[in-house]
């Protein structure tokens, strides 16, 4: 009886640990079971996005906004063009053709030969994305006395330019700067960037701001516009029959925008700068009337009313004496002004500056 009892002290700890032991394992196999059913129920959701029906009524989404990115999830993104893979290239080679010819290849200048080398490129630069015949390039570069082998020696030339422009080209490929065209040779406008372009952008820019009232931005694009001038314009070609004519238009460009600059700096109220850039002007281009005109108004506004008619009546002179004409209407109504000390003549603010 004793060892009954003895045996069932023993064995009611060990059938408590048993069954506790035996809990554990079932809660351990609930969790488990638990975590399933919430991983599969997740996966479910993101599977389904926001509109997976669960029973409940759905509150309908806000209108989006008509600038609004945002997409539902689940919904593919609107196709839109790849960029595109090339983009346009920057000019491989830099050509500064006011003045003597230079050339700037990645960034540094580089040695263009000898004169008559030059002289060649100065002649393509002069009709960019144009082809000039070999026949004209060899008149042109002996002024119309070719030596018997002038066309090798063009031929040379123009090998040792497209190494001197593409210095990194392969062997036996085809040039992308200085290319055959037919039976003449062409500079490529997409390969080659030349300061004239600039300069007639610039200088376009500067007189549409001085219409538009803006005489200190107009002023800083003349500057930038005749900073580009270091001479004559395809200095080693400009007596060529195919270069003088667009030389003579770009000379009479770079002299107009000596004129807008001045009037520019009357516009700005710098009167006193503009009568000392004006009188070196007027000085080197006597028949100018633009130049003369604006002289006489910058020398009144500077307070110098008797030299300001003088200039007027010395010009007045000059024409009838060389060309046998009379001032333009102008010159004449601005004389007349400058004696009754118009109000119009004063120097008024810009209409920002009134408001």
């Amino acid at each position: 009886m004793a060892n009954d009892r003895a045996t069932a002290g023993l064995a009611g700890p060990r059938s408590a640990q048993a069954w506790r032991i035996a809990e554990l394992e079932r809660e351990v196999r609930e969790l488990r079971r638990t975590n399933t059913l919430l991983r599969t129920y997740v996966a479910q959701r993101l599977d389904a996005g926001p509109h997976h029906d669960t029973g409940r009524p759905r509150t309908p989404a806000p209108p989006a906004h008509p600038q609004d990115t945002r997409r539902p999830a689940g919904e593919r993104p609107p196709h839109r063009p790849a960029p595109h893979p090339h983009p346009a290239p920057a000019p491989a080679v830099v050509l500064r053709c006011l003045g003597p010819i230079e050339a700037v290849v990645g960034g540094r200048p580089v040695d263009l030969g000898s004169p008559k080398q030059r002289a060649l490129l100065a002649l393509l630069a002069s009709a960019v994305g144009r082809p000039v015949a070999c026949d004209v390039l060899v008149e042109e570069l002996w002024a119309g006395s070719p030596p018997p082998a002038a066309l090798s020696s063009l031929h040379a030339y123009v090998a040792n330019l497209r190494r001197v422009l593409e210095p990194h080209r392969a062997p036996r490929t085809r040039p992308t700067v200085l290319r055959t065209a037919g039976r003449g040779y062409l500079l490529e406008r997409r390969s080659v960037d030349v300061d004239v372009d600039r300069f007639t952008e610039r200088a376009a820019l500067a007189w549409q701001l001085q219409d538009s009232g803006d005489p200190h931005g107009a002023l800083r694009a003349f500057d930038q516009a005749l900073a580009l001038w270091r001479g004559p314009a395809y200095a080693e070609a400009a007596d060529s029959a195919c270069v003088r004519p667009d030389g003579a238009r770009l000379q009479e460009l770079r002299l107009s925008a000596t004129e807008g600059r001045c009037a520019a700096l009357l516009a700005a109220g710098a009167h006193e700068i503009a009568v000392a850039d004006l009188e070196a002007f007027v000085q080197d281009h006597p028949l100018r009337e633009y130049g003369c005109e604006l002289l006489g108004l910058a020398l009144y506004r500077a307070g110098r009313q008797a030299e300001a008619l003088a200039v007027l009546r010395t010009h007045q002179r000059r024409l009838a004496r060389e060309l046998g004409i009379d001032p333009r209407p102008a010159l004449q109504r601005l004389q007349q002004q400058i004696l009754h000390h118009a109000p119009s003549l004063d120097l008024r603010p810009p209409l920002a500056a009134q408001l």
